[in-house]
């Protein structure tokens, strides 16, 4: 097979370029539109009156509080990726197993864990393993449900990863002497970290949107912050108080994002023009087929 990209549809000609170009300003004035009436309804509903905005200026204790709750959204984000990470490592290792007593059983918790939905294994993780005689705190709580859901996305990534090497890196690797795992930790696993760095960070951005189902449990992180903020000044003050939340995780997403654009534009320099991203849609690297297990 070529190393040929593989074109799905033509390119559009003059007047389908034309036809795109009418459809994206009829499309961006419909939205100015909608911006524009939700504006002036807001405004004839007092929502921007400037003492309403002015509470981050006058209640420094809802600065305080908000950014209390952004740093437990972090930290339950970054405990609970670095558990992720560990956990889907693992996982990839075993489903990547020639031995089917591990391979059968990494399996199984891949598939069960990425079809439950988040919030319940957030609610098992709080409701069921008291029942089971283990006590959890809401933060651990949030952990191990964040955990247990992306360590399973993860060990598919990693596993992609993994498998997107080059073949003939691991005959030669073995040639010369290296055992499975040697080849595995020396060869393999640095090269695929490298392409997977930029989805890796991706999925930090997702997991750190996830934190926010930590509301349900009485976990205090950013949107509980601000809902207890609303509470306490009044209804009328929630359109600033979410509008600031919704930033907060804007810009927190936003600087996830560009480092993964930063790390994905990074490896394509270094791979001369294949980042890490295009690298696992390689027809060639496809063909070769999937990397050896390390076990």
């Amino acid at each position: 097979m070529s190393g040929a990209p593989i074109v799905l549809a033509d390119p559009p000609g003059p007047r389908g370029r034309r036809r795109v170009l009418i459809a994206s300003v009829v499309a961006a004035l419909v939205l100015a539109g909608l911006i524009t009436l939700a504006i002036l309804r807001l405004a004839d509903r007092g929502q921007l009156d400037g003492d309403l905005w002015s509470v981050f200026v006058d209640q420094p204790d809802l600065r305080s509080l908000l950014w209390h709750g952004l740093l437990s959204t972090l930290r339950a984000a970054l405990v609970a990726m670095l558990l992720a990470v560990a956990f889907g490592l693992a996982l990839a290792v075993g489903r990547m197993s020639t031995r089917r007593v591990i391979r059968a059983p990494a399996t199984s918790l891949v598939e069960l864990f990425r079809s439950l939905p988040v919030l319940m294994l957030i609610l098992f993780a709080y409701l069921g393993l008291p029942a089971l005689g283990w006590e959890v705190s809401t933060f651990w709580a949030l952990v191990i449900g964040l955990s247990l859901y992306n360590g399973a996305v993860l060990s598919e990534i990693f596993r992609a990863g993994i498998g997107s090497i080059d073949r003939g890196q691991t005959e030669a690797a073995a040639a010369l002497g290296l055992r499975p795992a040697q080849v595995f930790r020396f060869v393999l696993f640095p090269q695929a970290v490298r392409r997977m760095s930029p989805v890796l960070v991706s999925q930090l951005v997702a997991l750190l949107k996830d934190t926010s189902l930590g509301f349900v449990i009485a976990y205090s992180e950013l949107l509980r912050s601000g809902r207890g903020a609303v509470e306490f000044l009044g209804s009328r003050y929630a359109l600033p108080i979410y509008t600031a939340i919704a930033v907060l995780y804007i810009v927190t997403n936003g600087l996830l994002s560009l480092l993964a654009h930063w790390l994905d534009g990074r490896q394509s320099r270094r791979l001369g023009g294949r980042g890490g991203l295009q690298a696992q849609d390689d027809p060639a690297a496809a063909e070769t087929g999937g990397a050896p297990t390390p076990t």
